[in-house]
């Protein structure tokens, strides 16, 4: 008998045409109160090298942390790369930025603003990355930012979910810094120090999914059509951001309609972006229609991007389920195929919905024409959103 993963393996395998890796070991991390912590213990522990990249730097006692830990590491002689999007990193204190490169951080910006170049001003970077000694690399939703610090606990602390990986899906997610770092001009840099990283006794299968702005549907969205298609009892999803172009609805409404359970749980009054959320209501109706589950978060920002499937994989990493995810920007996705780690998951997505409220088909149709008309004029805007 086969193992139950490998029919998930060989469809995404065959659908992406990127190999899983074994011998990989994951450990969730939940909210900044465990986040931060682990991300500058790694920092702190780094031997020869560590490459950095997020589009969100701002501003808060986190945004110095991080700084001052990177500026000792160049200090005592490490490689010390980091790339900072330009336009996400905007609101980051000048003196954050030149206390590193005092130390002797070498700092990139992604397309710098403005330039003459216009189309790539709408295309950033949304990867989040660090990777220290080619051995330890953390990936997923968390910006670095003082919304991000503390535990959920109120409206002012972000939820999310950030991701400790070790073994050779790293190099995946060194792929994807080193492609953002070529981008700003400069060259290729091997990893000398790497040995082999292979832990024989973790066989976490780990699938890692870099896409970058294209005129073309990316292969996150070939990733988020096989995820949707391939599950067999149910489909959990977890966004900042939920504007889905009508095929992934068409995907989502075929799902319910042949029994599978699918819940899709977003930010409710604490969006950052109301018009995110206006542009995500418009798809709420078909998808009631066919059965499928809508929650609204509505503790704090919900920022986190996960889905999960049919209790056996987990897909993770910065992009969003909107149309900049999936077209505009340069994102990093990871699928884990590991049931506990999927389990442990969707314990979480259990645990945030005592803090949602469902959103039920027959209140929702009664909306008001206002609201309907909001949503229908996002269109205009939509592959912004």
């Amino acid at each position: 008998m086969p193992e139950p993963t490998s029919y998930y393996k060989q469809l995404l395998e065959q659908s992406l045409g990127t190999p899983f890796t074994a011998g990989n070991k994951v450990d969730i991390l939940k909210n900044g109160n465990e986040i931060f912590p682990a991300m500058l213990e790694a920092i702190n522990n780094a031997r020869e090298r560590i490459e950095f990249l997020t589009f969100v730097y701002w501003t808060g006692n986190i945004a110095y942390d991080f700084a001052k830990a990177l500026s000792r590491k160049a200090e005592e002689g490490l490689e010390v790369f980091v790339i900072l999007d330009s336009f996400g990193a905007a609101k980051m204190p000048r003196e954050i930025s030149l206390l590193m490169e005092r130390s002797g951080v070498n700092i990139k910006w992604f397309r710098p603003m403005p330039q003459w170049k216009l189309w790539k001003i709408d295309n950033r970077t949304h990867r989040k990355v660090l990777i220290c000694d080619g051995e330890v690399a953390f990936t997923g939703g968390v910006g670095i930012a003082e919304e991000w610090e503390g535990d959920a606990r109120n409206e002012r602390e972000w939820r999310d979910t950030h991701f400790r990986i070790q073994g050779p899906a790293v190099f995946g997610l060194q792929a994807a810094f080193m492609e953002n770092w070529i981008e700003t001009g400069q060259k290729l840099k091997f990893d000398h120090s790497i040995k082999g990283n292979s832990l024989p006794d973790s066989n976490t299968h780990i699938q890692v999914i870099r896409t970058a702005a294209s005129v073309r549907w990316s292969d996150i969205v070939m990733l988020y059509q096989a995820l949707i298609k391939m599950a067999k009892e149910s489909i959990r999803i977890t966004t900042a951001y939920f504007n889905p172009n009508p095929v992934m609805i068409e995907l989502l409404k075929e799902a319910a309609q042949r029994g599978v359970e699918v819940q899709i749980m977003v930010p409710g009054k604490n969006i950052d972006k109301h018009v995110a959320r206006m542009a995500g209501d418009g798809s709420f109706e078909p998808l009631l229609d066919s059965d499928v589950k809508l929650w609204y978060y509505q503790k704090t920002m919900l920022h986190a991007k996960i889905i999960t499937v049919d209790d056996q994989l987990s897909c993770v990493g910065s992009a969003n389920f909107n149309h900049r995810s999936m077209l505009k920007d340069d994102e990093v996705n990871v699928v884990i195929l590991d049931k506990e780690i999927t389990g442990t998951l969707n314990d979480h997505f259990e645990e945030d919905l005592l803090h949602c409220e469902q959103v039920e088909k027959d209140r929702w149709k009664k909306r008001s024409l206002l609201k309907r008309a909001l949503e229908k004029i996002t269109w205009i805007i939509n592959r912004q959103i």
